[in-house]
């Protein structure tokens, strides 16, 4: 289980890491960034291990990717402004 949170936890934090990167300007600040992609990691790791038991630490870790990356995705903003026609024209 150890082996699992850990590798989890790097997971995440080389996802929010690079996210930080690619899409700076569409994120908010930088720490809360990489504390969302870790506690995600380490929340899709905790669901996939108390769903499967151990000794599927791949399956593990694949869930511990899709739960970070979704809740990196909650933070991203819209890339430009919206625009918003009125009901006139």
């Amino acid at each position: 289980m150890l082996l699992e949170a850990l590798s989890s936890a790097i997971l995440g934090l080389a996802l929010s890491w690079a996210a930080t990167h690619r899409l700076a300007h569409r994120l908010p600040a930088r720490p809360l960034v990489l504390s969302t992609g870790v506690a995600g990691a380490l929340c899709g790791a905790f669901v996939m291990h108390s769903a499967l038991e151990a000794g599927h630490l791949l399956v593990v870790l694949l869930g511990a990717v899709i739960v970070s990356v979704a809740s990196l995705s909650l933070l991203l903003r819209p890339a430009g402004r919206l625009r918003r026609r009125s009901a006139t024209a």
